[in-house]
């Protein structure tokens, strides 16, 4: 199995798409037909003469197995040959002509498969249902009287037998179904099951072309520099001091705020850019430092003002009249998202049409940043996706480096312009896990009953930046902050106390804040699950035992927290030297808990032995694929807790690249012992970001066991701490 690399290894535009363009309706008499000639039974599927199945997606591959897992959706109805199958992405530009039949583009949030199951589960229905009637057509019997497996229809009575090649052709001039039935789960043969990967192959042998590595016929290539200050701008620059430098084509100036410089090749490029004299206008933010926002943000925890995201009984009045009260104060930095390929797009304009290929997570906001930065309608704009060297939210709803390619390519009419960051430049001019802070009281009874939980967050908002209309329809409030304690949906709190009140002072800073992988469940988990553990020890209970209390309404929350519980052996003795910790909550309409197991050698050096991890996601699409993303998700976690912390000074951010922004290594990696739990009903849930949040606070607990230090500030380095 392997990648349609046809969807953008090309030097023409309608190659790049792999399909066929103009025709509006997924579905239709009508034939429509690919780029080489292959009829399209319906939007999804593509059936090739030798039984090739194309299936098409328009969500983002980056690593996290989502287009694999999209094609078990559409291959179990379509009853084809797995060994058969590859995909190609479509076109932003081609989903705008018909429609947007295949949906959002997005992939984000975790939502790849548990937002669009259906549909495309419909999409390989219907193709399966018209290949079936145009074999009965040929055979002139009864469509009832046929079945179709493994990409091959038989006649039950006559026991004739047809390839789905043979019909495609016939299938694809039918009027589509307009009922398209769906398996019941009982029926499934290919969704749950641990399938091969369809990107993996390509990876393993080099084939796999990422933006870093896309060539395109006479391309250029391009470095950017921008104002390290965000809201800075371009004061001046000396472009004859390096516009006869090797190789160097032209030097210019990008927006009000970047200057860049193309040349043949992208070393002489950035070559030149080290050379060439800026002056930036910083503008006031050049003040402000990681001590200043700090103060701002402390200031946030005790305001008056706040925005209210759960609230039960009086929460106030009952830490008011409280026997006695725990507090603490927990805060959390800017990361940055350090994907391995750093931010890149090629662009290629002409006053006729503009085209980028772009690694990009949302194919339709590249194309609208396409759409404003050239000034063309839409139908003379294209994107063409391409597998992502890692995402993590950096390369959704941001498109500044998009826009930034369309803008050098504009000076360059005919000529494909390769615009390709420096890891300097992507760790300076990130979209940052927002900075946040925590203070949290809980108030208890003269038996040491909670009666009260207080929680105050201040810090940064994402929407308020990003998507300001969903904040005004809020009224103010940004319900993305309160991920993981919210008052009810995807991220609502699993615990229900006495009384309760959650809430946010909104603090933002002028460093931009961006979806980071999991987003706002990572401090949040920190926060509620480390002082759940406080208000335990506090009441002299076992941290599971005083969890369990508040779960009574929360059977998903508490069936992770028992797996975890169970499989970590938490209420048996650990191992002599070791100690535990754990950590649940709902995140993403899926149900996560970790547990741990640590050492601790000379005060300082944490080895992290074991994590068993439990997900209750509904439906496991691909069980193996869920176990990766398990593990996976902790490595950001982990080095997220130990080691990543993006600091400001001057106003930039201090950290330009590996060196002082680590990631932890494969000998640190504990051992990871994941249980998907069937928590039963109809429910899919994510699987990409959810875990991540649980493995930091269950650290942290167990770092308490073994030091008697309650540590409520990430990162660990910043104690003394190392893992190891």
């Amino acid at each position: 199995m392997k990648m349609n690399r046809r969807t953008f290894i090309v030097t023409s535009a309608a190659a790049a798409g792999g399909l066929a363009l103009g025709f509006e309706l997924p579905f239709g008499p009508k034939v429509v037909r690919a780029a080489d000639g292959s009829p399209e039974i319906n939007a999804w599927v593509v059936i090739r003469p030798d039984d090739t199945v194309v299936i098409r997606m328009a969500r983002s591959e980056m690593g996290q197995g989502t287009i694999t897992g999209l094609a078990q959706l559409v291959a179990e109805e379509l009853e084809c040959n797995w060994s058969k199958i590859v995909y190609e992405y479509p076109t932003p530009g081609e989903s705008v002509k018909r429609k947007r039949v295949w949906g959002p583009f997005t992939t984000g949030g975790s939502r790849g498969i548990r937002t669009s199951h259906e549909y495309v589960r419909k999409g390989g229905a219907a193709a399966r249902m018209m290949l079936v009637q145009a074999a009965a057509n040929q055979w002139g019997v009864p469509a009832s009287e046929c079945v179709a497996a493994n990409s091959v229809i038989t006649h039950k009575p006559s026991k004739r037998r047809v390839s789905y090649g043979k019909v495609a052709d016939a299938a694809a001039r039918l009027e589509p179904p307009k009922d398209v039935p769906l398996k019941d789960p009982k029926q499934w043969k290919v969704i749950g099951k641990s399938m091969k990967r369809l990107d993996t192959r390509d990876k393993v042998n080099g084939k796999q072309v990422y933006g870093f590595d896309l060539k395109l016929p006479g391309m250029l290539n391009a470095a950017i520099r921008e104002c390290p200050v965000f809201g800075g701008k371009v004061k001046s620059f000396d472009a004859a001091r390096v516009a006869n430098l090797r190789g160097v084509k032209k030097v210019l100036q990008v927006g009000d705020s970047a200057v860049a410089v193309v040349a043949d090749h992208w070393w002489n490029a950035k070559t030149a850019l080290d050379q060439l004299p800026v002056v930036w206008d910083e503008g006031p933010n050049a003040k402000v430092s990681s001590a200043s926002i700090a103060e701002m943000l402390k200031e946030g925890l005790d305001a008056e003002q706040a925005f209210v995201g759960h609230t039960e009984g009086d929460a106030k009045a009952a830490l008011a009249g409280a026997a006695k009260k725990i507090e603490a104060v927990y805060s959390y930095p800017f990361q940055n998202h350090a994907c391995m390929e750093p931010m890149n797009a090629t662009a290629r304009y002409t006053p006729e049409k503009c085209e980028v290929w772009v690694p990009t997570q949302d194919g339709e906001a590249s194309f609208a940043a396409l759409l404003s930065a050239s000034g063309l309608p839409a139908d003379k704009c294209e994107v063409y996706k391409i597998n992502l060297g890692g995402g993590f939210g950096r390369r959704g709803a941001f498109q500044d480096y998009v826009t930034q390619a369309v803008r050098i390519a504009k000076e360059m009419p005919g000529t494909p312009v390769k615009l390709l960051w420096s890891r300097e430049e992507d760790m300076v001019q990130g979209r940052y896990h927002p900075v946040m802070q925590c203070k949290l009281v809980g108030g208890f009874d003269s038996s040491n009953n909670l009666t009260g939980l207080h929680m105050r967050l201040s810090g940064q908002s994402i929407l308020s930046v990003v998507f300001p209309a969903v904040v005004e329809q809020q009224k103010g409030r940004d319900p993305l902050v309160f991920q993981g304690v919210f008052e009810s949906g995807e991220h609502a709190i699993g615990y229900s106390f006495p009384n309760t009140l959650i809430e946010h002072a909104m603090r933002n800073t002028h460093v931009p804040p961006g979806f980071w992988r999991g987003v706002n469940i990572n401090q949040n988990a920190i926060f509620i699950e480390c002082f759940m553990d406080e208000l335990a020890e506090a009441a002299g209970q076992d941290p599971v035992e005083f969890r369990r209390k508040f779960m009574g309404k929360y059977p998903r929350n508490l069936g992770a927290l028992n797996a975890v519980a169970a499989g970590i052996g938490w209420t048996k003795p650990a191992p002599a030297g070791r100690f535990r910790g754990i950590a649940q909550m709902k995140a993403f309409d899926s149900f996560v808990a970790a547990a741990c197991e640590i050492s601790v050698k000379d005060g300082s050096k944490v080895k992290v032995h074991r994590i068993v991890a439990a997900t209750d996601c509904g439906y496991a699409v691909n069980p193996a694929q869920i176990e990766r993303q398990v593990s996976g998700s902790f490595v950001y976690g982990l080095s997220a807790l130990f080691m990543q912390e993006c600091t400001v000074k001057d106003g930039a951010i201090e950290q330009k690249n590996f060196d002082s922004y680590q990631s932890m290594r494969i000998a640190q990696m504990p051992k990871v012992e994941t249980i998907i739990v069937q928590g039963g009903g109809d429910v899919w849930g994510g699987i990409g970001e959810p875990t991540i949040c649980v493995a930091a606070p269950a650290v942290l607990n167990a770092i308490y066991k073994a030091t008697g230090k309650r540590i409520r500030s990430v990162p660990l380095k910043n104690h003394g701490i190392e893992l190891v």
